[in-house]
């Protein structure tokens, strides 16, 4: 069955998710390699902008192109409410003493989302304690994102044309042909990799920042006021989480990314105005209606990590002062979200 390329932005960012988000370094370490060997290969840096072809994407102050965060899981990026007149994509939830606050995460937006809706802030301020799926201080670390390469890359021995059906690996050549790309470095890469990468590129040309994401904009406030912040998972467990699925999973992750890279701008674009309009019932339609056809996925990239998440969650109102938790919209709804397993064990969770 055809998988809809929204349907993969939920994951760790790694997100992204779906994959949330998975998440922030995956895409980050495999552009810096990448590049270096398209660079190596002849590829211009012309040549990059016009394939990202977006006044969003800039330069560092060396000039050279910014890595980018991979959207895993802007499916998980996207929040969902139950309540079709909600204003914003965030919850409040009380029990046993304590308030944990949880904000359903796009991973990556655009300037004009900011200033953010008042409620989202004032669930920060009332906050001493963030919690996201991971530590983004953890995810950048250059030790992790030369573990991601490495775990992204193939054996020279065996490379992409010789792991990929012969039918994605045509949809590749053209696609990358079509961008004005050497075909070269791609083969070093796995095809997990390379969906990730092509995915981001994407988010990129329509006008979207990861360092203007829900995550990040939380995160780095939070390091400026020092206060404290926890991940729910491990850079390891993110990155397994592509990593470990079988060749033809990825032949078929990379296949279906391709065969929609053209109309997922625009649909991207749907996804997060929703969001920005607490349109509950039109994300739901168009993003976890999707990813539910897809069984593995689903249960690999949503329930099983909001499962070990839960008690993670639970002991956060245990605690003296309130929590604010950003995840991937995705994780909160439906009937495997947080926000339903939480009102399952007894907790009052009302949407802000």
């Amino acid at each position: 069955m055809r998988m809809p390329l929204r349907r993969r932005f939920e994951t760790p960012r790694l997100e992204r998710e779906a994959f949330s988000s998975l998440k922030r370094g995956v895409v980050s370490a495999l552009e810096r390699g990448a590049f270096s060997a398209l660079e190596r290969e002849g590829f211009s840096r012309a040549a990059a902008d016009r394939l990202k072809g977006s006044p969003s994407i800039s330069r560092s102050p060396a000039g050279k192109l910014r890595p980018y965060v991979v959207p895993l899981l802007l499916i998980a990026a996207l929040a969902v409410a139950q309540a079709a007149q909600a204003k914003t994509f965030a919850w409040k939830a009380t029990g046993k003493g304590g308030v944990v606050y949880l904000i359903g995460s796009v991973h990556l937006l655009s300037q004009d989302f900011y200033p953010l809706n008042p409620a989202l802030e004032s669930a920060y301020k009332d906050s001493d304690l963030l919690v996201e799926e991971i530590d983004l201080a953890e995810m950048l670390n250059p030790s992790s994102q030369l573990q991601i390469l490495s775990r992204g890359m193939l054996p020279s021995s065996t490379p992409l044309d010789k792991v990929l059906s012969a039918a994605t690996y045509a949809l590749l050549n053209k696609h990358i042909t079509s961008l004005g790309l050497p075909a070269e470095p791609f083969k070093m890469l796995k095809p997990w990799a390379v969906a990730l990468m092509l995915s981001s590129l994407e988010m990129q040309k329509a006008g979207f920042d990861p360092e203007l994401g829900i995550d990040k904009h939380f995160y780095d406030q939070a390091k400026t006021d020092g206060k404290g912040v926890q991940g729910l998972e491990t850079a390891e467990y993110q990155i397994a989480r592509f990593d470990d699925m079988t060749m033809e999973q990825q032949d078929h992750l990379l296949a279906e990314t391709l065969k929609d890279v053209e109309t997922e701008q625009a649909n991207t674009k749907k996804l997060v105005e929703a969001w920005r309009t607490g349109d509950v019932p039109n994300v739901e339609r168009l993003v976890l209606s999707d990813l539910k056809q897809e069984p593995l996925l689903y249960q690999r990239l949503l329930v099983d990590r909001n499962k070990n998440w839960l008690p993670k969650i639970e002991a956060l109102f245990s605690r003296r002062g309130h929590a604010l938790v950003v995840v991937g919209a995705a994780h909160l709804v439906g009937p495997d979200g947080i926000v339903a397993m939480l009102k399952a064990k007894g907790y009052t969770v009302e949407q802000m």
